[in-house]
């Protein structure tokens, strides 16, 4: 892809394979439009160029997103809609933080991605790159932020490599029995029935990044642990990647608990929300006292992730920022 300065705030954009241009626009040039909605740039398509207007920054971090996603779709992997979404908002909020004064054309692909047999997931925002970086150099980590910023995702396909890679001997997802206003006592089943709706986030997500039999055989034989916090208590988890999901309804002693679980070789990851607190009035939250603690030690990071993070949708962000203006 090669960008040519033209008159008239125009930027043409060329593109060596025609297949490859086909890909970056999308179905029905559906990337296209978002570029042209997202960036207030005007996009026409030309034979094997794009002619950009509109104001030089917006056309600079335009020709950032067509490149990054040229190179996406030629190593032949897929290009959808959302994943393009996330090219955006990272090369806006490179723009935005003024890294160099200009975005880093490339720079995000390859370090803020992780990649399963089954799925390639790469960072779509600066947060998520960052959060990527930290899982990959840090032992215990914090993500801390809203819902819909992609943190258990992250989390749970990171350990999902690891697992692959053989980097360690089991997966362990672990959530706190907290109920969010609901009784689960009348519901049908042993233990492990009453509480899976507490963990079927993490079953999801581990669904999308390792084939539905592998992740039934290895929770059959225990590889892959599944269970609520409690049953932690009094084991040394070596060789593992460990990830603690919901962990704002910890209480100080319960995350004090599962902190100092940490054995050798394994990794940590410990992710919430500390405006979604579920514990009953009055009690601290085990999250924000563990951030609190442990901000100055050494071997530990905590990646905090804002409202404009939300990678669901644009109705998501719209309705947590709703809330929170209600504060």
């Amino acid at each position: 892809m090669t960008p040519a300065a033209s008159p008239e705030n125009r930027t043409i954009v060329e593109f060596d394979d025609n297949r490859h241009l086909i890909n970056v626009l999308g179905e029905y040039d559906a990337n296209i439009a978002l570029l042209e909605t997202r960036l207030g740039v005007t996009v026409q398509p030309h034979g094997n160029k794009l002619i950009l207007t509109g104001d030089a920054a917006s056309r600079q971090i335009a020709c950032v997103v067509l490149d990054r996603a040229y190179q996406w779709v030629s190593t032949g992997k897929e290009l959808t809609t959302a994943d393009f979404y996330g090219l955006i908002r990272h090369a806006r909020e490179e723009q935005g933080a003024g890294v160099g004064g200009k975005p880093s054309v490339g720079g995000g692909i390859v370090q803020g991605q992780i990649s399963t047999r089954r799925k390639t997931i790469k960072a779509r925002t600066v947060a998520q790159s960052a959060y990527i970086k930290a899982l990959e150099r840090t032992d215990l980590v914090f993500g801390v932020g809203p819902a819909g910023t992609g943190k258990t995702y992250l989390a749970v396909a990171y350990a999902a490599y690891l697992w692959e890679k053989k980097k360690v001997e089991k997966i362990i997802l672990s959530r706190p029995a907290v109920e969010a206003g609901e009784r689960l006592g009348f519901l049908p089943g042993d233990l492990k029935d009453k509480v899976d709706p507490y963990l079927r986030p993490l079953y999801d997500a581990l669904h999308d990044c390792l084939d539905k039999q592998t992740v039934e055989k290895e929770i059959t034989n225990g590889t892959i642990e599944i269970a609520p916090l409690a049953f932690m208590r009094g084991r040394t988890l070596t060789n593992a990647a460990v990830i603690l999901d919901e962990a704002q309804n910890t209480t100080t002693m319960q995350m004090k608990m599962f902190l100092t679980r940490l054995g050798e070789g394994s990794k940590m990851f410990v992710n919430g929300d500390p405006t979604q607190i579920d514990l009953p009035p009055g009690t601290k939250s085990g999250l924000d006292e563990a951030l609190a603690t442990l901000k100055d030690i050494r071997g530990i990071e905590a990646i905090r992730f804002v409202n404009s993070d939300i990678v669901r949708r644009d109705l998501v962000q719209r309705i947590v920022e709703a809330y929170d203006a209600k504060k």
